[in-house]
């Protein structure tokens, strides 16, 4: 176990100071302290100081390994003071560094240190178990990837877990959930945060982190435009501008079906804001639908369609799915309109078999092809498809649909996303179980959660590099 900080910093100050301040090219190190970063047992802090603006880095590695393959820390350019941080760290396991600096152009190296890393905490042990049924046909892109899965309930916690069920990366919030958790193409968190009193995927508060566990941006329900209840997702554009959708609630008359004169809809919303928390386009599911035209609206007015998942499509269009008309929508990202309507009663054609019942997660895979998680609530089996669709024909046909047993027969929530051609990682959260299945729906792998996370997102080794590897 590491020291308590003040303990270690005393330790390696000492170090250095009875030997005096060495020359390291130019520029001395005048002190190195050592601790947690962010108070997270999986990543240390090393702060030097030097008596010359000069860049910084560290190199370490588990000693046991002799330094084969060194893991090195962000760079600190042109400083004094340098705060560096090393991740990718197993826990309670010996490692040992150096700090490197560049002065003028020149390298050097200090001398080698070591430390202990700390267990993770109790809270966060024994919570995935991998069952690695058939070994040989796990792709290695799986075997190199995390996924990242969250708990949605205070404290919460993001989790980069890798294919043996071990946690190489984590994020904990005090007093809320991470709701909804999605890794972005700058390589950072994204999430929806919200407490427990709100339901399963609703929060009231963004929050971004890098990989370092550095906030990026947070943002709180009543900043700017933020003034609504957000769910279900979070995604950043293009323009790095926020996604996400919202909660509209309208005052109707509905005393024509039974209800009052002055009742209460709650249906969905597309929201984008910039990171102020500024509006910059706004979209409702009642501007492009009527609720007095649906027969159980008094069933389902508190909730009225449930959206429940949100992405791109290829043209940067809007992919929007809903849970209690069995739907997936296309929306035009700059008018409103919608596009086409797949599922019951859509305007896109669907191949026989392609029977879901509920969707989630649904997105454009690499493959170009409109892909999600079916929950299957009609026939209680869960499934996966993927569509290749003609906008043109209003045409759909068949790529991929995998029957998932019906012991993993997951009613709400869930995810599907491909690793490669061959391999479909599903996340069946009500079950509390990943399952990594092939094309014809065999389980090739399994692994048992604590923590039911709303999904789970694959993310491949390069977009982790250079702070997480395999």
């Amino acid at each position: 176990m590491i020291k308590r900080f003040s303990e270690y910093v005393f330790i390696l100050t000492l170090s250095i100071f009875f030997s005096g301040c060495f020359n390291n090219g130019g520029s001395n190190i005048k002190e190195i302290r050592i601790g947690l970063h962010n108070d997270n047992q999986l990543k240390i802090q090393v702060d030097v100081l030097t008596d010359a603006a000069v860049d910084a880095y560290a190199e370490y590695w588990p000693e046991k390994d002799g330094g084969n393959e060194k893991m090195l820390s962000n760079v600190s350019k042109n400083a004094v003071s340098h705060s560096l941080i090393l991740c990718n760290l197993a826990p309670k396991t010996n490692y040992r560094y150096h700090i490197i600096t560049i002065n003028n152009g020149v390298k050097s190296v200090s001398k080698t240190y070591s430390f202990l890393s700390h267990d993770l905490p109790m809270w966060l042990q024994e919570q995935f178990k991998a069952i690695n049924k058939f070994p040989k046909f796990v792709p290695g892109e799986f075997k190199d990837g995390l996924m990242l899965v969250n708990k949605r309930y205070a404290p919460g916690t993001a989790c980069l877990v890798d294919y043996q069920g071990r946690i190489r990366w984590y994020h904990m919030v005090d007093g809320m959930g991470f709701k909804v958790a999605h890794f972005t193409k700058d390589h950072t968190i994204i999430s929806i945060l919200g407490t427990n009193d709100e339901p399963t995927s609703y929060g009231s508060q963004i929050l971004e982190i890098n990989l370092l566990g550095d906030t990026l941006l947070n943002l709180k329900k009543g900043q700017g435009d933020f003034t609504n209840t957000i769910h279900h997702e979070i995604l950043k554009n293009d323009k790095n501008q926020l996604v996400t959708l919202y909660v509209d609630k309208r005052i109707m008359d509905l005393s024509s079906i039974g209800g009052s004169k002055k009742d209460t809809v709650a249906g969905d919303g597309i929201i984008v804001m910039d990171n102020k928390a500024k509006k910059i386009w706004q979209w409702s599911v009642f501007d492009v639908l009527n609720p007095l035209q649906d027969a159980k609206l008094l069933k389902n007015k508190k909730d009225w369609m449930h959206a429940n998942s949100l992405n791109f499509d290829k043209d940067g269009n809007y992919i929007i799915s809903f849970f209690n008309n069995g739907q997936i929508w296309k929306v035009d990202s700059h008018t409103g309109k919608v596009i086409w309507k797949f599922g019951k009663g859509g305007t896109i054609a669907m191949p026989a078999e392609c029977d879901f019942t509920q969707a989630h997660a649904a997105h454009i895979n690499a493959d170009g092809n409109l892909m999600f998680f079916d929950n299957g609530v009609e026939k209680h089996q869960s499934g996966v498809f993927a569509l290749k669709l003609d906008e043109k024909n209003k045409t759909s046909k068949l790529d991929l649909h995998i029957k998932l047993p019906k012991e993993v027969f997951n009613g709400r929530m869930g995810s599907a996303y491909m690793i490669n051609d061959t391999t479909v990682l599903v996340c069946c959260s009500k079950r509390h179980i990943m399952v990594l299945a092939d094309r014809k729906g065999t389980l090739l792998w399994t692994m048992e959660t604590a923590m039911p996370s709303y999904r789970a997102e694959f993310i491949k080794a390069d977009e982790l590099s250079p702070y997480l590897k395999p």
